[in-house]
């Protein structure tokens, strides 16, 4: 069980509270602000955010580790995530019934390609506040007219998503409120991956699941290596079934998408100790290439 499930969600899945999603940003002027200033100061942010990981980390391990911590504690005030597999974005898309396609801030600053994958999610619609949010982005979808999904068209977009290895996070904005659904990967820009897994400093928790391989369905394809955002996943080279590394999985459920024989599937991560929700990064993580299934089922 994760911190903010104790916190705010009486020992359920935080994300599935509706009081998460209860507020209207029209009154919440502080929140609205935050926001807005988000999206407007992002560039900046990242920036100095990067820079300020590289100091970090020329630091003496005791330094370098209280830096992180106290990062990482400002961040769960403020702006902090979690994978969320496909069933439970739908249960949320229930719950905040004003969905809409935004541009990723992500992807705009890291100039990759974005077709509108990240997601708002309130229960009332907050047009006022994304029209000034984004009114200087000028790639992506058209800001001009937010685009409105019903619950199974965000679900097709969560579906699509998958098959590019895009794993579902949700993300408050001033905790405990959510205000937004992220479908991103490393290769794409994702700065809350980049920061949490590459440079150790969590802006946001594992899953509350974990990946299990069954042997006996599982034919040694390699798909779901390819698929897997976090590297978690390798194919035995004499067992030449996949294997999930629990400590690197953070429970995102994509890689079952990957797996015509549904060899994979997700169980409780409090039944695998070793999976600890705590992140502390998987170091070893790798971008993924075109070919990496394929070297992987060689191995």
């Amino acid at each position: 069980m994760c911190q903010f499930c104790v916190q705010h969600g009486d020992g359920r899945s935080w994300y599935l509270e509706a009081s998460s999603y209860a507020y209207d940003l029209e009154r919440d002027l502080r929140r609205r602000r935050y926001m807005v200033d988000f999206v407007q100061e992002f560039a900046g942010n990242r920036e100095s955010a990067l820079t300020n990981l590289a100091r970090l980390e020329r630091l003496p391990a005791p330094l370098r580790d209280l830096g992180r911590a106290v990062a990482s504690s400002r961040m769960k005030k403020l702006h902090y995530g979690q994978p969320v597999p496909m069933e439970e974005c739908d249960e949320i898309f229930g719950i905040a019934t004003s969905i809409v396609r935004l541009p990723c801030p992500c992807r705009y600053w890291a100039g990759t390609h974005d077709e509108g994958y990240c997601l708002a999610i309130t229960t009332k619609p907050i047009d006022t506040v994304l029209d000034e949010a984004f009114r200087d982005y000028d790639v992506g979808p058209d800001t001009s007219k937010f685009q409105y999904l019903t619950r199974a068209e965000a679900m097709e977009l969560l579906r699509r998503s998958e098959e590019e290895g895009l794993m579902h996070s949700v993300w408050t904005f001033l905790t405990p409120f959510i205000g937004a659904i992220c479908n991103c990967s490393l290769e794409a820009g994702c700065m809350a991956m980049r920061i949490t897994v590459e440079h150790a400093t969590p802006i946001m928790f594992k899953g509350h699941n974990v990946a299990t391989c069954d042997a006996e369905a599982c034919v040694g394809c390699a798909e779901c290596v390819e698929r897997c955002p976090f590297g978690a996943l390798a194919v035995g080279p004499r067992t030449r079934k996949a294997t999930v590394d629990p400590k690197a999985c953070y429970g995102c459920g994509v890689c079952r998408s990957a797996c015509e024989r549904h060899a994979l599937s997700l169980t409780p991560r409090q039944g695998a100790p070793i999976a600890s929700l705590v992140t502390t990064g998987v170091g070893g993580l790798r971008p993924r290439t075109p070919d990496r299934a394929r070297e992987a089922a060689a191995r």
